[in-house]
């Protein structure tokens, strides 16, 4: 998603979201990671320092508070929170551990094979469903290498233990890591 992205091109615009937007924006990120934010949403999103919203091609949209992209989302679709967001907040995602092995094709933006979850080097100690969103670490790493969206359940990886388990939405290195906001 964020293999090209240059912000001086890919942003068509932006604006100042209004309190009750930014309510609305608060309480689906809430809703969506749950106990996951509890205490730091106050910090992440004050609800007095203005929110921005910059929209972005392939309907991706930027939600910029003192100028950090804290979150993304896809269309309509759930907020990812950003890497360095992450890396603030370690506690925010169900982690899933890579092997060793993967650990070059993840930063490379590859998406996160069912073996390499499985294999000897992997961890997966808690249960989450399909479409869920989940913070990728590496054996032997304690930083967060990407955040992905689940295309099965931890449960169905571990018995299929073939193709795709986890899909790549943003990973260290991308385009969106190296963005510095500007407004």
């Amino acid at each position: 998603m964020f293999k090209k992205f240059n912000i001086k091109e890919d942003v068509t615009g932006h604006t100042q979201v209004k309190s009750s937007v930014q309510r609305g924006i608060r309480a689906k990120i809430q809703d969506q990671f749950g106990d996951g934010v509890e205490g730091i949403l106050d910090v992440v999103l004050p609800k007095k320092t203005p929110m921005i919203l910059m929209k972005c091609h392939e309907h991706i949209n930027l939600i910029v508070v003192n100028n950090e992209i804290q979150f993304f989302q896809h269309f309509d679709g759930p907020y990812f929170p950003t890497l360095k967001l992450l890396h603030k907040y370690p506690n925010m995602l169900p982690r899933l551990q890579v092997d060793r092995g993967a650990i070059k094709f993840v930063i490379g933006g590859a998406n996160i094979m069912c073996p390499g979850l499985t294999s000897k080097g992997a961890k997966m100690d808690v249960s989450v469903p399909a479409d869920s969103i989940v913070a990728i670490t590496a054996e032997g790493k304690n930083e967060v290498l990407a955040i992905g969206k689940t295309k099965m359940s931890t449960d169905d990886i571990k018995k299929i233990n073939k193709g795709i388990g986890v899909d790549t939405v943003h990973y260290l290195g991308d385009s969106l890591w190296k963005t510095v906001v500007d407004l």
